[in-house]
């Protein structure tokens, strides 16, 4: 079940802005967050996340005086039929002002003008966050299942 998107500009706060443009992304900030401070990505290596954001669709936001990055989500995409949102985060000192929000907002409707009609993402503490831009839990998880390959250098 689909529901109407929330308008990302309206929910954005004064003084922020939103960009898909890769070449804005400050790609040791990013992985700086993630690989210190985010569950899902601990001791992620930064080439790793370089290639993960050459790879990948990249949405910013930034403070509009300063044009320092405050918040970041990935998407992995075809662009025509499915996406999977990830290494969403919100610099702690901009959390609060409902950033996330109108991020997964904006990157749900830049999505949807490609006709993209399946969203998938995995969280273990941001249910809130997505379900103000529609998300829900899977109505058939027993059809969906994963392959998880072990990396290099992983423990266990």
């Amino acid at each position: 079940m689909t529901t109407d998107p929330p308008n990302p500009l309206a929910m954005l706060p004064d003084g922020y802005e939103i960009s898909y443009d890769t070449a804005r992304v400050d790609a040791a900030r990013v992985h700086r967050w993630l690989s210190t401070d985010a569950y899902w990505a601990l001791g992620r290596a930064r080439e790793h996340q370089d290639r993960a954001i050459a790879g990948s669709l990249n949405f910013g936001v930034y403070d509009s005086a300063s044009g320092e990055q405050v918040a970041y989500a990935r998407v992995v995409t075809d662009h025509a039929t499915f996406a999977w949102l990830c290494d969403v985060y919100v610099d702690p000192a901009a959390r609060g002002k409902s950033l996330g929000t109108a991020l997964v907002a904006a990157l749900r409707a830049h999505l949807e003008s490609y006709g993209v009609h399946r969203i998938l993402l995995a969280t273990h503490d941001a249910h809130g966050v997505y379900e103000k831009a529609g998300f829900a839990p899977l109505a058939e998880p027993e059809k969906w299942m994963a392959l998880v390959l072990k990396r290099a250098g992983d423990q266990g």
